[in-house]
C-alpha cells in the first residue's frame, strides 16, 4: 500500500491556512479594538534574531506551496513577499489555498518513492518524497504557523487552540 501523500498534504495544509487566515483577521480586528496600529503586530516578534509576523506568514505559506509543488512535480505560484498590512497577508493565505486547490491526487502518484531536490540558500537538498513531507515539509510550516500564533498571542490578541485546530 502506498503512501496518500496528497490526503497528507493538501488537506492538511488547506485546513490550516484557513485556521491561519482567521487567525490573522482576528489580529486585525483586535488592532482596530484597541486603537493599536496593525504595523506593531506585524512587525511583532518573539525574540530580536527571529523573523517578524509578517515573514512568518510568508515562509508559513512558501513551504505550504512549494513542498506540494515539488512532490506532485509542479511549478508554484511566485509570491513577492511585500505585504504590510492584514488584509494582504490573509489574501497571500487565501491565495496559496487556492492554489493547492488546483492540485489534484493524481498528480502525486509515486510521490513517496520518488526523490525531490530543492535550493536552502545555495544548499542543494534532495530526498525521498515522504520523508520530505514527514521531515521537512510538515515540521517546517507548523513551526511558521505556530510561531505566527505565538507572536499575536503573546500581543495580546485573544486566541485559544481551536483557533489554530478548529473545531472537530
Amino acid at each position: 500500500m502506498t503512501f496518500p501523500m496528497y490526503d497528507a498534504s493538501v488537506p492538511t495544509f488547506t485546513r490550516a491556512l484557513g485556521h491561519l487566515a482567521g487567525i490573522l483577521q482576528k489580529a486585525a480586528d483586535h488592532a482596530v479594538a484597541k486603537n493599536i496600529d496593525p504595523a506593531i503586530l506585524l512587525e511583532s516578534r518573539l525574540y530580536p534574531d527571529m523573523f517578524p509576523l509578517v515573514k512568518q506568514v510568508q515562509r508559513t505559506t512558501d513551504i505550504a506551496k512549494s513542498g506540494v509543488a515539488r512532490l506532485a512535480q509542479t511549478q508554484p505560484p511566485s509570491f513577492e513577499d511585500n505585504e504590510t498590512t492584514f488584509p494582504q497577508l490573509i489574501e497571500r493565505v487565501r491565495a496559496t489555498s487556492a492554489y493547492l486547490e488546483t492540485l489534484k491526487p493524481e498528480q502525486f502518484q509515486g510521490a513517496a518513492e520518488r526523490v525531490v531536490t530543492w535550493q536552502i540558500g545555495e544548499r542543494t537538498k534532495s530526498m525521498q518524497g515522504l520523508l520530505h513531507l514527514q521531515q521537512f515539509v510538515l515540521p517546517n510550516f507548523y513551526f511558521h504557523e505556530t510561531t505566527a500564533y505565538a507572536i499575536l498571542r503573546h500581543n495580546g490578541v485573544k486566541l485559544g487552540k481551536r483557533d489554530f485546530l478548529g473545531g472537530f
